[in-house]
């Protein structure tokens, strides 16, 4: 029981920074904004919570810096998209190279520290729960994060006001703006929580998943929470199975070599990539579910009449 525990301990660790990245760039898309930057927003968030921590001795304000910093740099892109014009597909991709060179630049004098891990919070009588109790109650405060994110992202997309108006945005910005509703901002509200989220997401990999600085240590998390929006069908509950098998795979490899398996290493750390391109092969054959759920001025750029 003490290894099955210690795996979905560790699953769960892994999966946490997909979901609150993949979250994120749900609502974003759900605007109609396609932010390729994600993996760039993640490290950058990653390093500012690093960074933050170390100087102030606080986990938490390193969380609030990776929140602040992913926001603002998310920010970069939608003035260069929403106010410029500019092509959202290049400038989601020059964001993350920039992210990248930034970070590796910003945290170079971090490399090798030592990190201060986020411990995690105990509920009182629920943690002590069998089996469930560590693995749901005895966690640290991105995961509940996490899930109360998510729960309030499908509340606030399907039930309020707010939401149906961000919807209608990424349906038909075109109309929504004869409607009388802001296109421009509510995209620019929709990229600055996508980057927030983003920002949460890497504040998780150098405060709890690994708690150190480590160069272009989002290794690829981005491009998965992209797939993953695409894999849940831009709906936030199914973001959360998505994301756990996910990350289920991402540490099996891991695992594998602990037990000692004869299975090259290299092949082991492809596996989250080749789950990745298995789903999105498998989603193109479920075109028409895909296409119905895309919001339509995805990608599409809105320019307001003069």
């Amino acid at each position: 029981m003490g290894i099955v525990e210690a795996i979905l301990l560790s699953v769960i660790t892994a999966a946490t920074p997909l979901v609150l990245a993949a979250l994120g760039e749900l609502v974003t898309e759900r605007s109609g904004v396609l932010n390729l930057g994600v993996e760039g927003m993640m490290v950058m968030g990653a390093v500012s919570a690093f960074a933050a921590t170390q100087i102030t001795g606080s986990p938490y304000i390193g969380i609030l810096a990776g929140i602040v910093c992913g926001a603002v740099f998310s920010q970069l892109f939608a003035f260069l998209t929403l106010t410029l014009v500019a092509n959202q597909v290049a400038t989601g991709l020059a964001l993350t190279l920039l992210g990248l060179g930034v970070s590796g630049m910003l945290g170079e004098g971090f490399l090798g520290m030592q990190g201060i891990k986020l411990q995690p919070i105990s509920i009182p009588m629920l943690s002590d729960i069998p089996a469930i109790g560590p693995l749901l109650f005895r966690q640290d405060i991105i995961f509940y994060l996490s899930i109360a994110l998510v729960a309030g992202v499908h509340w606030f997309l399907f039930k309020s006001r707010a939401g149906l108006k961000l919807r209608a945005v990424g349906d038909s910005h075109a109309s929504a703006h004869a409607l009388g509703v802001n296109v421009i901002r509510t995209r620019y509200l929709a990229v600055m929580f996508g980057g927030a989220c983003a920002g949460l997401a890497g504040a998780q990999l150098s405060l709890v998943y690994t708690p150190q600085w480590v160069e272009n240590m989002s290794a690829g998390r981005g491009w998965i929470a992209l797939a993953l929006v695409v894999f849940s069908s831009w709906r936030p509950w199914r973001l959360i199975a998505g994301g756990y098998l996910f990350g289920a795979v991402s540490i099996s490899q891991l695992h594998a070599q602990a037990f000692g398996l004869g299975i090259p290493s290299q092949l082991l750390s492809s596996l989250p990539y080749l789950a990745t391109i298995i789903v999105l092969i498998l989603i193109s054959h479920n075109r028409r579910t895909t296409l119905i759920n895309t919001p339509a001025s995805l990608g599409k750029p809105f320019v307001p009449d003069r």
